[in-house]
């Protein structure tokens, strides 16, 4: 019964009080635990009030998280571990329209706070997952199909590792939108995309 009870223990939804409205995130831990509960600590932290999307592409996503009003970068807690292909291995969302995933340099394991929402269905962003074996005897990547492949050169492979989904939009998308048209320039030290008046975090909550 209580593995039962455990099963059917609704998922976390935060709440992004925006300056252009609210947006509802559901996310999912039994697809990526340790991301979900990053971003967890950084909404009890109150880590995210304040700062703004300071990333907005029309086409592609907006992003925030981690820069307040003046541009200046919020210090973070060390990165979490990249879940995103152990995310797809358990069925885990892509990263299409209305889906909220993590920030992240050139590095898979560097995500910290920022995060995004995807405006667009952007599949050149999901995560490879590496089938098992030493050598791989057959991998497919972008149309092309690899056999004998060293698990090794697979494993150091950036760009199969992709960007982690641990959420999706489920209330607010119309705010999502309006922002992803704000108009954009070049703001603080970043030379573009950046919204002429500013798009704020006013708080994130954790809904009851």
């Amino acid at each position: 019964m209580a593995a039962q009870a455990a099963d059917a223990a609704p998922s976390p939804k935060v709440r992004l009080t925006t300056s252009m409205g609210d947006i509802v995130m559901e996310l999912y831990p039994d697809k990526a635990p340790k991301t979900v509960e990053n971003f967890l600590q950084y909404v009890r932290d109150k880590h995210y009030d304040g700062t703004i999307f300071h990333r907005v592409i029309s086409n592609f996503m907006v992003q925030g998280g981690g820069f307040d009003a003046a541009y200046k970068q919020k210090a973070t807690r060390a990165p979490v571990v990249h879940e995103g292909q152990a995310a797809i291995e358990r069925g885990g969302p892509r990263n299409t329209v209305g889906t909220v995933a993590m920030a992240r340099t050139n590095d898979p394991n560097s995500a910290s706070s920022q995060f995004f929402i995807n405006v667009k269905d952007n599949a050149f962003l999901d995560p490879t997952p590496i089938p098992p074996g030493d050598p791989v005897a057959r991998f497919e990547y972008q149309g092309r199909v690899y056999e004998n492949v060293p698990r090794a050169n697979l494993l150091g492979a950036g760009q199969l590792y992709g960007y982690t989904v641990f959420g999706k939009v489920v209330a607010g998308m119309d705010v999502v939108n309006k922002i992803k048209e704000t108009p954009t320039a070049g703001g603080g030290p970043f030379p573009t995309d950046v919204p002429k008046t500013p798009v704020t975090i006013l708080k994130a909550t954790l809904e009851k």
